[in-house]
């Protein structure tokens, strides 16, 4: 598989060092062309290095001093050069990387390698820190947010839950001073049901006596009339014995006269 893929990769470098020779100088495409033929070489090795790494290509390049093949396994050119960057010797071995880089596909992808500049996985990486940083910050002030909403959460459910029970001492002293005022409502209402009732007691016991005021008035009336009528029998009676009594006197007296007379004829 390595053997039949050098030769693949190996063409492919060299159609991509030769699909715009009039883009660059030709200083440029020479040295260009010189840098992929030496990269072709370790076509198994980069191969190797991809596939142990189970990454979707490398960035592979050699270094100026001594040749020596680097091998920067990522699923992009900016993921290879992010991890690159990310491990713990890269400011060592980074001075030593060329402008230009190649970044190899997996063999089992069909896409040739691409000359990636050095400048512009740079900016890339600048801009994917931005990023990163920016989302850092984002996550920050949505935590600071969520923090400070879950805290005017808070603030608004005790609020709410003081409110509550004022609300609800409120209505409790509401409705007590509601139930002592129907309370005193009831006994206002009772005493005037019983002043009503005495009222018409005594309305019924004042009937009762003009009622038996009247019946006495009538019977004192009834006994005047019949006092007067027993009076005015009674001076009959007296004068018809007054003049009986003086007719029995005048009598009397004639008979006395009767009986002197006779008792001095009789002397």
């Amino acid at each position: 598989m390595r053997t039949r893929c050098l030769p693949y990769l190996g063409a492919l470098l060299m159609v991509a060092g030769c699909a715009a020779p009039s883009l660059m100088p030709p200083s440029q495409a020479a040295a260009v062309k010189s840098r992929e033929r030496a990269l072709a070489a370790h076509a198994d090795a980069i191969h190797a290095a991809i596939k142990s790494s189970g990454q979707r290509g490398a960035l592979a390049y050699l270094e100026g001093g001594d040749g020596r093949l680097v091998v920067l396994p990522g699923d992009s050119p900016i993921d290879a050069w992010m991890r690159f960057n990310a491990s713990p010797g890269h400011a060592a071995s980074r001075g030593a990387v060329p402008p230009v880089v190649t970044y190899v596909h997996r063999a089992d992808i069909p896409a040739a390698p691409e000359a990636i500049d050095l400048s512009a996985l740079e900016q890339q990486q600048a801009l994917r820190t931005s990023v990163v940083s920016l989302q850092t910050e984002l996550g920050t002030a949505h935590q600071l947010i969520e923090d400070r909403l879950g805290a005017v959460q808070r603030e608004l459910r005790e609020t709410v839950e003081t409110t509550q029970r004022e609300a609800d001492a409120t209505q409790a002293a509401v409705r007590a001073d509601v139930q002592r005022a129907l309370s005193a409502l009831g006994d206002d209402l009772a005493s005037v049901r019983r002043l009503l009732l005495q009222t018409a007691q005594l309305g019924w016991l004042n009937h009762e006596l003009a009622v038996d005021n009247a019946n006495g008035v009538r019977k004192v009336a009834s006994a005047s009339q019949e006092l007067a009528a027993s009076s005015a029998r009674l001076e009959d009676t007296i004068r018809q014995l007054s003049d009986t009594l003086a007719g029995q006197l005048k009598e009397l007296a004639a008979r006395l006269d009767n009986i002197q007379g006779k008792v001095t004829s009789l002397k």
